[in-house]
């Protein structure tokens, strides 16, 4: 059945916490940045855990177990205990599982997270290609993973051993900026022997489906900062979403984003939980939203008014998507956002 292309941010009259009973909560770029809580991320799930809403972490990044995640979230002011984290590695060792029978050797490429994970689900993990492995499993490894590691995946995927992947993601947060993350590591594999593997993490369905597994969710609400893992993951498991802008996704991407790309509401942080989300209205031969209003003209978008600039955005974003249907919006933004100062 398809499903209609959202052309606007929605509106909410309940706080986004009393709406939804689980919050899905990505980690990198929404709780925290470089190991250090962000600006009101733990005050404000706080509120909302003392409010009734479920708080799961959901995460691409395999190398760490639920047990150090939920330590470190612990650390950070956040009482979280392990159930209450799911990791790739988590939903690539299920699929590995109904792919293999019980007991069987899995060459892993990543860290102690993987194999925690199939040591779960029942799964030997072994080292080397010539450990007779049923599959092999490539996850971040972390900064220090031998080269050596990847000759071992490429010399069993190309005798024809089954390949996974916990996640495809090409560039990882840190401390000290940008860097290479699982699908780097995956792209040498492929290079080297031509294969594709099968990839469980954001956006694809099978992380979806272990977050809903582990955590019985019924009205889930994904809560991300990434556009092409986060908000594609909701789109794919046909739940809503809140994109937050404390992370890698800013105002010119948003405005451009296709389809699967598009938030059902956006706010600044995670104290956007706690509060309704204004409606975003049609005026005219554009859409309002507060005390702003922006249309698409031939080739750049325009706005009007003055208030809260995320408001200013809301309406952008519904001009932008509504021009551009079910494409990308071509139309300049660059100017409009200046006025937000986004």
């Amino acid at each position: 059945m398809s499903r209609s292309v959202r052309t606007r941010p929605e509106g909410s009259g309940q706080a986004l916490s009393e709406a939804y009973d689980t919050a899905l909560l990505d980690l990198d770029g929404v709780v925290y940045a470089g190991g250090n809580a962000i600006a009101y991320a733990v005050e404000s799930l706080a509120v909302a855990r003392a409010g009734g809403m479920h708080l799961a972490y959901v995460t691409n990044n395999a190398l760490r177990t639920p047990d150090t995640v939920a330590g470190h979230l612990t650390e950070l002011g956040i009482p979280t205990g392990a159930e209450d984290v799911i990791t790739s590695a988590q939903a690539v060792s299920r699929l590995i599982s109904e792919q293999v029978p019980a007991g069987s050797r899995v060459l892993v490429i990543g860290g102690e997270g993987l194999r925690v994970a199939l040591r779960e689900r029942g799964l030997v993990p072994v080292e080397s290609a010539d450990d007779d492995p049923a599959a092999v499993v490539q996850g971040f490894g972390g900064p220090d993973l031998p080269w050596g590691r990847f000759a071992e995946a490429s010399y069993a995927v190309a005798r024809g051993v089954p390949w996974f992947a916990s996640n495809t993601d090409l560039t990882i947060p840190s401390g000290r900026g940008i860097a290479p993350g699982n699908g780097a590591a995956v792209e040498v594999v492929r290079i080297a022997t031509g294969a594709e593997p099968q990839v469980a993490g954001k956006p694809l369905p099978p992380m979806h489906r272990e977050t809903i597994l582990r955590t019985g969710a019924e009205r889930p609400l994904v809560v991300g900062d990434r556009l092409d893992t986060d908000i594609e993951g909701a789109f794919n498991g046909n739940v809503d979403s809140l994109l937050v802008l404390t992370g890698v996704t800013d105002g010119a991407q948003l405005l451009a984003a296709p389809p699967q790309h598009r938030p059902t509401y956006v706010d600044n942080d995670l104290r956007g939980l706690l509060t309704g989300q204004p409606e975003v209205g049609v005026a005219g031969e554009g859409f309002r939203c507060g005390g702003w209003t922006a249309t698409a003209g031939a080739d750049r978008l325009e706005l009007e008014g003055e208030g809260d600039a995320l408001d200013g955005l809301r309406a952008l974003c519904a001009a932008a998507w509504t021009a551009a249907g079910d494409g990308s919006c071509g139309s300049d933004g660059g100017k409009a956002l200046a006025r937000l100062g986004l």
